[in-house]
């Protein structure tokens, strides 16, 4: 059987858990349609992962995960981008356009509001936890990419934890209004 391009590398990227983002040639490989039809039955049949995809990241899913990294990261948008808001900064365009210190994002959670939440997270209690969190996770997963400078700036991955968190807001509304 002939494989795509780079399939090896795709394949290792999506199952450790990392965003495969608009601006890599793995998502043009991935991207192509034929590429596209063969990687969504490829890891259905292989692995039983469903393969999604924007016009901006690839990923894979699993009914069967019990991980709560993602709730975690879903939260630390939340908070983030309330407080970035709170400043008086467009969060989407912070997120799409600006690059973050370490410590400027711990800054944001340190004087943030929502320190019960904050508290009652593994990953976003202190400004060590916050580090690892970022420099970690969500650099392995091309959540954030790190410059020379040592700052980190938001791939486009990070849509899917504002929709997520966003979906959670409309849900719970529902409910409040029932």
């Amino acid at each position: 059987m002939n494989y795509p391009n780079k399939h090896k590398e795709i394949v290792t990227s999506l199952m450790d858990g990392r965003f495969i983002t608009v601006n890599e040639k793995l998502f043009d490989v991935i991207n192509e349609q034929e590429n596209r039809t063969f990687y969504t039955a490829f890891f259905e049949k292989s692995f039983g992962f469903e393969l999604k995809g924007t016009h901006e990241f690839y990923y894979l899913i699993s009914d069967e995960t019990k991980e709560n990294t993602s709730r975690e990261i879903s939260i630390f948008f939340s908070i983030f981008c309330y407080e970035l808001d709170k400043d008086g900064k467009n969060f989407l365009d912070e997120l799409n356009y600006s690059e973050f210190s370490i410590e400027e994002i711990t800054e944001y959670f340190k004087n943030s509001s929502w320190s019960d939440v904050i508290d009652a997270s593994k990953q976003l209690k202190d400004g060590e936890s916050i580090r690892k969190l970022i420099n970690s996770t969500m650099l392995k997963r091309n959540i954030v990419t790190k410059s020379i400078n040592g700052k980190y700036a938001f791939t486009k991955a990070y849509k899917l934890f504002i929709d997520y968190a966003r979906d959670l807001i409309k849900e719970d509304n529902q409910e409040k209004n029932k």
